[in-house]
This record gives structure tokens, C-alpha cells and sequence, in this order.
């Protein structure tokens, strides 16, 4: 059973609901299959929600969030390795389906997040699932849509 690791989406989705239960998950989540697995932020994650917060509150809610999993160990960062294979990746997803199509430069930071998740074993889950698929036909990786 591996870690679970929320992509952007799943946090956004949440905000626009105004579901702010999902900000306070730490520790450990319950996924598909019932089972509690431990909870960990991605750097990537992290990044696209600071550049999306459109208040005060808001990055402050992402500052926490910031600061307790780091305190828990628990901060995803991509290394070098992962940036170079989402390089490689994103040229095969690119080859395969035409780079205009694919908005290569849209689709870095969902490659960054698999990539980095899949080189520690941890479970993706997310609210938008095509470019995923997409990214795991070149990188496999567990990942499920909720």
C-alpha cells in the first residue's frame, strides 16, 4: 500500500466547494480502497497553489500547510533526475500527439508530480485524470481520479 500524494486539483476542487477539511489533512488520508495511507505534499503542488492564491488568507492557509509537512518530513521536491525524465517524457507525449496539441509547457508541472510520486512509490490522486493517462503511458505510476 503506498503514500498518497493530492495533485493541484483535488485541492482547488476542494476550495471551490469550500471544503476547507481537506486543507487540514496531514497525516494520513483514506483512499479508494478504504485503507488510511500517509499523506505527503508535492513542492510542485505547493508551487501552483501560491500562484493561484487570490488573497491574503489564502497563502496563509498555504504557508501552514507548507509548514506542517515539512515539520511531518513529508514535503515531495523533485530532484534533478526527476526533471530530466519529465524532459524525456513530455518529448515522447510530444512526439506521440503533436506538441501543440499537448501544451507541453501546461503539462510539466502534472509530469513533475508523477514523476517525482512514481520515483517514491506514492499514489496519485486527482480530479483530472487525462493528463495523467497521458503521462503514464510513458511513466507508469499509480494514480487514481476521485
Amino acid at each position: 500500500m503506498s503514500d498518497i500524494l493530492f495533485d493541484t486539483s483535488v485541492y482547488i476542487s476542494a476550495l471551490r466547494r469550500g471544503d476547507d477539511e481537506i486543507l487540514v489533512l496531514r497525516r494520513t488520508v483514506r483512499s479508494g480502497d478504504r485503507a488510511t495511507r500517509p499523506l505527503w505534499l508535492s513542492a510542485v503542488v505547493l508551487e501552483e497553489l501560491y500562484a493561484g492564491a487570490e488573497d491574503t488568507k489564502a497563502r496563509r492557509v498555504f504557508m501552514r500547510m507548507e509548514r506542517e509537512f515539512e515539520k511531518l518530513d513529508r514535503l515531495l521536491v523533485p530532484n534533478q533526475a526527476d526533471w530530466s525524465l519529465t524532459g524525456q517524457v513530455l518529448a515522447r507525449i510530444g512526439a506521440k500527439y503533436g506538441f501543440e496539441e499537448i501544451g507541453r509547457s501546461r503539462m510539466t508541472n502534472d509530469a513533475l508530480i508523477a514523476i517525482s510520486a512514481a520515483r517514491n512509490g506514492f499514489t496519485v490522486l486527482t480530479k483530472n485524470a487525462s493528463d495523467l493517462a497521458r503521462i503514464a503511458e510513458f511513466r507508469p505510476f499509480h494514480w487514481e481520479e476521485i
